[in-house]
């Protein structure tokens, strides 16, 4: 039959014949079809979607592709081709104007259209070599097309040449079509490669560069390009070298700007709608009418969808079109039921088998290019947010800052950054989802009619079931991430002070702290298990509950004409199954959606925070003094709060030198930090110009070599570096230093000493060369003589930087004269300004100050020391003598605080280094900070098997067990279907056998019933034993790390790795892996159940199922491999960008005051690049499996319907029906289960790192049976016997002391640098185990003891104050050991009590993180109180040195003479005065002892070191 249009006279032949067409054995297309929709179709296609191309072109920044043969023949082809085309036009007009034969329209139309479309393709080419495209998609696909749509009429054209007689002249049409068909296929061929790279490009290509950009376009749809890399990895793990280069729109150069213009845009907007601000950023004139916290933040979530919603939105089109084909294979399926029912020609099967096939393969591509998407859009936000928070941290203002602490920070950086790139990918399931299940509805309705709303009720019933379930998530997850943050940040703190920890024997009581949050962690967990476990349930039932109703209702609403047939079965079967992933996708797409709107919230509060008003320090170059204050009132806090500092009027003239001095907490180093704005000005005026370097008080050191610490980003002047070596007297050091300045130095300095890191930061600012230098305090922690050679070539009148501004905290009075002005400060204020001399005449506040320090200047020369007496006694007479007497007696010497920090493997580090090393060596030996491990090659078993213990055995076999029945129930149910629909014989006479029907309905309800409550009982399992699986763990991570030894590990493991283990892969036990172990085995048991049923069905399957089996087997090892390394490089190259962020904000206000905040942005987004190049090829690694994968899949649904086809006569169309709706769902389950097999691998991963740290090398024990009576010590008597302490083997850093000390005897530890007087200390306390010989105390050999026996029993004061956030109560006593009476004496005699009464908490005073709420010398006193408390007849005193003024060091040497004048007292001292009045001194040198006597005995013999070391300290002249 053929229908009349107006086609038919457009052609002048039929338009379409469905006679010729459907209805025949041979098919064939009308020529007037041909003519028309078959060369229409490509052509509208490429005018239709060259906009795409154009949007390319026109966004491309690369330019001018070199001509070359690959593109010139392409443009050859298309001109033939248009030629072509021109002849045809002419032969079809001159056959008209011959008047030959009739010449309809179609014949001019045809050559036109194509002239115009070969046209535009031409130019297409011509524009994209231009602009640099190298393979264009849409050009691609227009040749595919115009190849496919050409094959009717080649077949034609070639039989009708057949039919001709001999005799007859070849028809011109025929030989037209023979030389255009071939120039087509050579177009196509032509477009699958990829052409030169441009000429022109602003992007800097480092190694190798992505091949993607090389591949041709096929290679790009299925990711073939990534082959080499699979295979590598295949072959051997793969390394960093192996990646390529991050592609450059995907950097940080091309994201962050993108973001960031969009970023300030809402922040202006938010300025205006948070009603008229003065300013832009808060200035101390804003303006605010709304209060605080009731204003708007500015959210990110605006910015981040403006500039990068284009790509997103593209994704979003190829997910709509895959949406919609998702309907055709349940169509496809109705027609290949009813092929096997009725008799039809067999080519129709075949052609549905292909049709199925295509439909499927083009699912696959559309699915994976928009994921690639996705994950591009993802990891370009994630770079973006990263670089963002990065730069906010280092703007924040100090009351922000003090809201969040580090932990908190890199959390936002970690967690809650990354959820986007996971969310990104699902995002459109929002939409697509509810798009899915109402077409599936429609389609339903058409076969099942209205019973199908009995299915929808279910469903729509089940919506706010989830939404309840879903918002009881987000409740808990809100909760969990607090107590995480919590469990994080104490964790941090516990790493960082893990030293003090083990001294003190704190351990237990930290350890019981975290293991509380931990278990309220566990409990909100729990509760969240049994929400899953309920989400589980709920929807693997209402996949059953909707078929069951609606097949239930439809029975029975029509008893005689409702026939379940096989069609009608399948096809809505097939449809439920479509609508059942949106359905199971929308909850876990909710709680994602949550998850991430938390982390934006949390984000949001973070990015709208204070800054530092950078305006509240001018600029004015016309200002003739550098640095000016005019009546500043400044505070730490918000503007309302109290000002620390008040009205300071302060003006340093050009290159002078101002000395700022005052007793602690007067706020000398706030000034300095008002002066670099660091502070909030509430009122009054600043002004700096010229460049500034600044020497904190506590040196921040990088985790870099020395020379790069002093360089600090400038290039290296080798003269003027080395003379700056020499002035900061650093050379001494880096000639014992292994490396010498290629040293490379632990996180926060670990294996420097305090002096060293101080020198080295004064250096790096020497070396900076500014013009205003803020130095504060920086001689405090350095000898006395190095101090004044520092003093004399740097900061002095005579000094490398006399023509600088310098501006001086100093606790130093003996320089003060040679200073030009002097500023005493009080309570904040400035009490009185001067030169030295004026101050003096005025007999006030710095006359007394003086004379507190007079008897500190009594050893620097005893010449010097006259006239300054002279000085003092002209001014105050009399009262001079006395003063002074009292003075003396708290005399200090400051001596180089060489106390390394434990760990510090002083031996090793400060010994020389033979000159037989290598530089090779030297570099191995240097380095401190192993680089972290990554464990290659496939996870091994034991791993799994640790895992599997740890969730339990019943746990483990009853999910298995589970699982199993469930899928004998789901096949069994289907197969009921099967059997129901095939039933010829439940019709009888017409009418239906109702008992019958009955019985089908009444079995099928209960297998589903029975599905139900397998997947129940399974999920709840698994998530159960997870959990406990997680406890287990997390306990043995802890115990393991806090029973590692000081020396051997966290002297050579940064805190961000160990921290690393506690947030990321513990946050992967908790949340991650089970629900990964839950959709692997699901999926793994559907494969299963799959595999069974087609095999089943169509036996001949069998064959195909083992090669592909294999094939499958094969792609997944790649996958798994290459993918694994992959994850693993990854999360090595994380740690990097986190370590460098915590130590940036750290060191925020150095970074600030240098102004070198771009350089560590860059540093920083270089980081975030190379953790990106990592990402990157993982993600697409995941795509190249997928299609891979996903071809398998639809080869086995082809095959199921080939098979079909063949077996047409011997089959049931019910079976058929079955076994092709279950292939049509292997695809997404094959996918799924390698997917989850590798997801189980990459996240078991994190087992791996746990439990390679909870099985570190642990300490001694730390309790033992035997241990010592209740009452030991008793007398604190010490005998040291041979005793060699060695930090590495074969390296003593003590050799063969032997020397006994009576109880109550007070000993002085002194020595050079290097000399071993704290690795004494580390000995006693066995930080470092006795290499040889013993120590015993109270005649007890303490290498008996448990290690909390000893150190318990002992108490040392730490050279550091160390505290932790918590009451200043635990902070004194963490086991809650002692009465609230007894902390009271203790901060009575530690002079605090005053100072804790006056806070409004008291003993409750929440201590800030590392206790920076109060100041250095509260600190220190704080633990002297701690030692107070535990009062042990053995006292280790480790001399504090830096920080500490002369008051408060003198109440400590009071305190400790009256206090513990009953126990054995070891100092290691750094200044001799104060242990001049010691019993015995110990004089070590080079690690041996070379004397030990009274202090006096020593004195007297001229020729002993002790003499020599107090001569060079003025003790004795």
């Amino acid at each position: 039959m053929s229908y009349n249009s107006t086609l038919d006279s457009f052609c002048g032949t039929p338009f379409w014949n469905s006679t010729a067409t459907w209805y025949t054995d041979n098919p064939e297309l009308t020529p007037c079809f041909q003519q028309t929709v078959l060369i229409w179709t490509p052509c509208l296609y490429l005018w239709v979607f060259a906009f795409l191309d154009l949007y390319y072109i026109f966004n491309s920044k690369e330019r001018n592709i070199p001509w070359n043969i690959l593109n010139i023949t392409k443009l050859l082809v298309t001109c033939l081709l248009i030629v072509l085309k021109f002849v045809d036009l002419g032969v079809a007009v001159h056959l008209s104007s011959n008047g030959e034969k009739e010449v309809y329209n179609a014949n001019y139309y045809s050559p036109v259209i194509k002239i115009l479309t070969f046209g535009l393709s031409a130019t297409l080419l011509f524009y994209n070599r231009k602009y640099g495209m190298r393979a264009s998609g849409v050009l691609f696909f227009f040749w595919l097309l115009l190849v496919v749509a050409g094959i009717p009429q080649l077949r034609s054209e070639i039989i009708d040449h057949k039919n001709l007689d001999d005799d007859e002249n070849v028809k011109y049409n025929f030989i037209s079509y023979m030389v255009y068909y071939p120039l087509i296929v050579l177009m196509f061929i032509l477009n699958c490669f990829a052409d030169l790279p441009p000429k022109d490009t602003p992007y800097k290509y480092q190694k190798n560069q992505c091949p993607e950009n090389a591949a041709g376009f096929p290679s790009r749809l299925t990711f073939s390009w990534f082959d080499p890399l699979a295979l590598t990895g295949f072959r051997r793990s793969l390394v960093e070298n192996d990646l390529w280069a991050l592609n450059p729109p995907d950097s940080s150069k091309e994201c962050v700007p993108k973001f960031d213009k969009f970023w300030e845009r809402s922040l202006k907007k938010r300025e205006l709608s948070n009603g008229t601000k003065a300013t832009y950023r808060k200035t101390s004139a804003s303006v605010n009418f709304k209060p605080e916290n009731e204003k708007k933040p500015a959210s990110i979530l605006p910015a981040l969808c403006l500039a990068f919603g284009g790509q997103f939105l593209f994704g979003s089109i190829l997910k709509l079109i895959n949406d919609i084909l998702m309907f055709i294979s349940p169509q496809l399926l109705k027609l290949l039921i009813s092929f096997v029912k009725n008799d039809e020609p067999d080519w129709k099967g075949y052609a549905y088998a292909v049709a199925l096939l295509l439909c499927a393969i083009t699912q696959t591509m559309l699915l994976a290019h928009y994921f690639t998407r996705m994950y591009l859009v993802g990891m370009r936000i994630r770079t973006a947010l990263t670089s963002a928070i990065y730069r906010k941290s280092l703007r924040l203002s100090n009351s922000a800052r003090k809201e969040s602490t580090v932990g908190e920070i890199v959390n936002l950086m970690s967690v809650d950054a990354q959820r986007f790139v996971e969310l990104t990918a699902y995002l459109n399931m929002i939409w697509s989802a509810p798009l899915q299940i109402a077409l599936a509805l429609y389609f339903l309705w058409a076969i099942l009619g209205p019973s199908v709303l009995a299915g929808l009720a279910v469903m729509i019933i089940l919506i706010p079931v989830n939404g309840l379930i879903a918002n009881r998530v987000k409740t808990l997850q809100i909760k969990q991430m607090k107590y995480k943050d919590e469990r994080v940040k104490l964790m941090n703190e516990v790493l960082n002070g893990i030293k003090v920890l083990k001294m003190y024997a704190w351990e237990p009581s930290f350890e019981d702290q975290i293991l509380q949050i931990r278990n309220k962690e566990m409990h909100v967990l729990k509760q969240t298990a049994y929400l899953n476990s309920a989400t589980s349930f709920i929807w693997s039932c209402a996949p059953f509950l909707v078929t069951f109703l609606t097949f239930f209702t439809y029975v029975i609403s029509d008893p005689e004409n409702n026939i379940p047939t096989a069609e009608r079965i399948f096809v809505s079967m097939s449809l439920f199954f479509t609508m059942n992933v949106p359905l199971g996708f929308l909850p876990f797409i909710i709680v994602s959606a949550i998850e991430t709107s938390v982390g934006i919230k949390r984000l949001n509060k973070f990015m709208n925070c204070d800054e530092l008003d950078i305006s509240s320090v001018d600029h004015d170059k016309k200002e003739p003094s550098p640095i000016v204050i005019e009546n500043g009132n400044f505070t730490w806090g918000e503007k309302d709060a109290d000002p620390v500092l008040k009205n300071i009027n302060l003006n340093v003239p050009r290159g002078s030198l101002v000395a700022i001095v005052g007793a602690v907490g007067s706020g000398k180093s706030s000034l300095l930090a008002a002066m670099l704005g660091e502070m909030n000005k509430i009122s009054g005026r600043v002004n700096t110009h010229g460049s500034i370097a600044y020497v904190p008080q506590q040196a921040w050191i990088q985790n870099a070599t020395l020379q790069d610490n002093i360089l600090f980003g400038k290039p290296l002047q080798q003269q003027s570096y080395n003379n700056v070596i020499n002035v900061c007297a650093l050379k001494p050091d880096f000639d014992v230093l292994p490396g010498g300045d290629q040293t490379e130095i632990g996180e926060k300095g670990i294996n420097l000493s305090g002096g060293q890191k101080q020198r080295v930061s004064l250096a790096r600012a020497v070396y900076h060369e500014a013009d205003n230098y803020l130095l504060d305090d920086p001689l405090s922690a350095v000898d006395s003589h190095v101090g004044k050679h520092i003093f004399d070539k740097v900061i002095g009148p005579a000094g490398l930087l006399k023509d600088r501004t310098r501006v001086w905290v100093t606790h130093n009075v003996s320089y003060l004269a040679q200073t030009d002005l002097v500023v005493v400060l009080r309570d904040g204020q400035v009490s009185e300004a001067g030169s030295y001399q004026h101050l003096l005449e005025k007999k006030g506040a710095f006359a007394d100050f003086l004379l507190h320090h007079l008897s500190d200047i009594e050893k620097t020369s005893p010449d010097e020391l006259d006239v300054l007496k002279q000085d003092l006694e002209t001014k105050l007479g009399t009262e001079f003598q006395n003063k002074l007497q009292r003075a003396r007696s708290l005399s200090e010497s400051t001596s180089e605080s060489e106390q390394t920090p434990a760990g510090d493997r002083a031996g090793s580090v400060k010994q020389k280094t033979p000159d037989a090393l290598t530089q090779s060596n030297l570099k191995e030996k240097n380095k401190l900070i192993e680089a972290e491990k990554a464990e290659t090659g496939s996870v091994k078993w034991s791993i799994y098997k640790h895992y599997l213990m740890s969730v339990g055995v019943f746990a483990s076999v009853v999910t298995i067990l589970m699982n199993l029945i469930l899928q004998v129930f789901q096949v069994g149910s289907n197969y009921w279907l099967a059997e129901w629909s095939s039933d010829s014989k439940i019709i009888v006479n017409g009418t239906v056998d109702r008992a019958k029907r009955d019985m089908y309905l009444g079995v099928y309800g209960a297998l589903g019933a029975g599905q139900v409550l397998s997947v129940s009982v399974s999920s709840l399992a698994l998530y159960l034993g997870t959990l406990a699986a997680a406890r287990a763990l997390h306990a043995t991570l802890l115990a393991g790390v806090l029973r590692a030894p000081s020396i051997g590990f966290f002297d050579c493991t940064p805190v961000g790795r160990v921290l690393n283990r506690f947030s990321k892969d513990v946050d992967v036990l908790d949340n991650t892996l089970p629900m990964t172990l839950r959709g692997w085995t699901s999926c793994f048991f559907s494969v299963l159940g799959t595999l069974f049923v087609i095999s089943v069905s169509t036996p001949l399957f069998l064959v195909i199922v083992v090669p592909v089996g294999l094939i499958y087997y094969v792609i997944q090892r790649f996958y798994v491999a290459t993918s694994r390394q992959l994850k693993r490089l990854e999360s090595i190259s994380r740690s990097p960008i986190y370590s460098h962020f915590g130590e940036s904000i750290t060191g925020a206000s150095t970074i600030r005051a240098y102004g070198v905040t771009d350089r560590f942005i860059e540093e920083s987004e270089s980081r975030v690049d190379h953790n990106q190049s990592c990402y990157y090829p993982s993600c697409i690694a995941n795509r190249w499996l997928a299609i891979r994968l996903e071809m398998i899949g639809n080869f086995i649904i082809f095959s199921a319907a080939v098979f079909a086809v063949l077996g047409r006569n011997s089959i049931y169309p019910g079976i058929v029906g079955l076994s092709i709706s279950y292939a049509l769902q292997i695809t997404q389950t094959l996918n799924w289960l390698v997917r989850m097999t590798s997801e189980v691998e990459t996240n078991i991963v994190a087992v791996e790192r746990i439990k390679e740290y909870a099985e570190t090398e642990q300490e001694a024990a730390w309790n033992l049976e035997k241990g010592p009576g209740a009452t030991w010590p008793e007398t604190g008597a010490l005998q040291l016997e041979q005793l060699t302490l060695e930090y590495r083997p074969g390296e003593p850093a003590l050799r063969d002391v032997t020397c006994t000390v009576a109880p109550r005897d007070k000993l002085g530890i002194v020595g050079r640098t290097g000399a071993g007087k704290s690795t004494l200390t580390l000995g006693l306390f066995r930080i470092v185990e006795a290499a040889a010989g013993r120590i015993l105390i109270d005649g007890v050999d303490i290498a008996t003891l448990g290690l909390h026996q000893l150190r318990s029993r002992i108490t040392i004061i730490p050279q550091e104050p160390i505290l932790f956030s918590g009451t200043l109560r635990s902070n004194l006593d963490p086991f809650e050991a002692y009465s609230d009476e007894e902390i009271w004496r203790a901060l009575e005699h530690a002079h605090l009590r005053a100072f804790v009464q006056g806070l409004p908490a008291g003993l409750r005073h929440e201590v800030a993180e590392g206790g920076e709420n109060l100041s250095v010398g509260q600190r220190q006193l704080v633990c002297l109180a701690r030692a107070l408390l535990r009062k042990t007849p053995l006292l280790v005193l480790d001399e504090a040195t830096a920080a500490v003024d002369l008051e408060t060091d003198d109440l400590i040497q009071k305190t400790i003479r009256s206090e513990f004048a009953s126990c054995t007292v070891l100092t290691i001292a750094h200044r001799l005065n104060t242990i001049m009045d010691s019993t015995k001194v110990m004089v070590l040198d080079r690690g041996q002892l070379v004397e030990y006597a009274a202090p006096q005995q020593l004195l007297n013999d001229k020729n002993s070191i002790f003499y020599s070391m107090a001569k060079d300290a003025g003790i004795v002249n």
